[in-house]
C-alpha cells in the first residue's frame, strides 16, 4: 500500500503514515527498511497489518530521484524585537513595562503595583536588569519562540 508520513516522533522513532485508503497506520524504527530516516509528508509504500505499517519504504521522486523532504515547519516569528525589549528593560524596568510589550501582562501588573513601595523597587530594579542582559543573550530564535503571538 503507499502513502504519506504524518509524523515521526524525534526521540522514539515512532511515526504515523496516512494510507491511500484513508486510514492511519502506526510504524516503528524498525519498520523503516531504508538508511536515512523518515521526514513529514515524504510518500512511502507498505505493508499493511492492522494498524501497522511495516517494511515502510520511502517512494522515489520523479526521475528515480529520492523522495523531495518538506521543510520542517517554521517556528513563529515574533512582531516583538529584543533590543527594544532590553532597552524598556533598562530605563523604565521597575515599572514594568518591558514585560507589558512581550504580553506577560501579569507579571507587568505585578512589577508596577511593587514599584510603589521602596522595598518593591529594590526587588524590581535588579529583576528588570536580570531581563535585560537576558533578552540580550538570547538568540533571536530563542527569543522569537518565546515571545511571539499566538
Amino acid at each position: 500500500m503507499r502513502g504519506q508520513v504524518l509524523g515521526v516522533d524525534q526521540r522514539t522513532g515512532e511515526g504515523l503514515v496516512a494510507g491511500d485508503d484513508g486510514r492511519r497506520y502506526r510504524f516503528t524504527p524498525e519498520d523503516w527498511a531504508q538508511r536515512g530516516e523518515p521526514a513529514i509528508g515524504l510518500h512511502v509504500d507498505f505493508e499493511a497489518e492492522g494498524d501497522r505499517a511495516l517494511s515502510v519504504f520511502a517512494m522515489p521522486a520523479a526521475g528515480g530521484v529520492a523522495a523531495a523532504r518538506h521543510p520542517a515547519p517554521r517556528e513563529p516569528a515574533s512582531d516583538r524585537n529584543k533590543i527594544v525589549a532590553a532597552l524598556l528593560a533598562l530605563f523604565l524596568g521597575t515599572l514594568g513595562i518591558h514585560r507589558f510589550y512581550l504580553g506577560r501582562t501579569g507579571s507587568g501588573v505585578v512589577m508596577l503595583v511593587m514599584t510603589l513601595t521602596v522595598v518593591g523597587m529594590l526587588v524590581t530594579g535588579p529583576w528588570a536588569l536580570i531581563d535585560a542582559i537576558r533578552y540580550l543573550v538570547m538568540s533571536n530564535r530563542e527569543f522569537d519562540a518565546r515571545y511571539a503571538r499566538d
